[in-house]
């Protein structure tokens, strides 16, 4: 069974890892995929609104009611321990490519266009830097951990989990959550910003928000009084001008 379960675990994060690199490309409009945030034949405002919103309505549902920790404390109770994170990630990875498969462009209007050579190529750059915090951030969390394969790799060679540790590497001084630092910067770094990029981005840093609000609450559960005065010492996205020793941060 710790077998079935490991190949259980790679299989979710070999899924995720593949959804997460196209929907760089899908928000991104880069060319050769078979479409992109902006990219198929237009459908009328109405309906593009009602869809995508009910989409992200759906993405939003999925990771509220199973990130929470009372609903991992009920879940565990069907599923092993060590499959709970690669089930989070199945299941949110489904979420995530019904986003992107069923997606209704909006091109037009265009909210803002930068047409000069230098402006174009600053908001690519910052583009790719704001995925590259996000991925670096989770290596400085434990990568392996955050996405199941730590679990399930520790239930094969059967031995227990550590108990989480609190601490704040890099940019986790400077930043409670860079990483979804990292997801806003990638979404609203564009040189041509439509209808449907706009509402995408807007959906997406309103969920961040909400999300980081739910998450602090199961942290300071369960670090306390340590991650209450790491959240008073450290921004929220962005970095606070106050010096001293800042507690430390731990992964989900």
């Amino acid at each position: 069974m710790a077998a079935i379960g490991f190949l259980y675990g790679v299989l979710a994060y070999v899924f995720f890892l593949a959804t997460f690199v196209y929907a760089i490309g899908f928000v991104g409009n880069l060319p050769l995929l078979p479409k992109t945030i902006d990219s198929g034949a237009p459908v009328p405002l109405a309906e593009a609104l009602v869809v995508n919103v009910l989409l992200f309505a759906v993405f939003a549902a999925q990771h509220s009611v199973m990130a929470r920790r009372g609903f991992k404390r009920w879940w565990t109770r069907i599923v092993p321990e060590s499959l709970e994170r690669s089930t989070f990630v199945l299941a949110a990875t489904a979420v995530l490519a019904l986003l992107l498969w069923q997606w209704r462009p909006t091109p037009q209007p265009v909210i803002w266009s930068v047409d000069h050579p230098a402006g174009r190529i600053a908001l690519q750059l910052l583009f790719w830097i704001g995925w590259a915090v996000l991925l670096i951030s989770t290596f400085l969390i434990n990568h392996f951990e955050l996405f199941g394969l730590r679990q399930v790799f520790a239930r094969l060679l059967g031995r227990a989990m550590p108990a989480p540790e609190f601490h704040t590497p890099l940019f986790y001084r400077h930043v409670r959550h860079p990483l979804y630092l990292g997801f806003v910067i990638a979404f609203w770094s564009t040189p041509q910003m439509s209808a449907g990029h706009l509402l995408f981005a807007i959906a997406t840093t309103g969920y961040i928000l909400i999300g980081i609000w739910f998450e602090e609450r199961d942290l300071v559960a369960q670090f306390g009084a340590r991650y209450q005065l790491y959240r008073e010492q450290v921004g929220m996205l962005f970095p606070r001008l106050r010096k001293g020793n800042r507690p430390g941060h731990a992964g989900q």
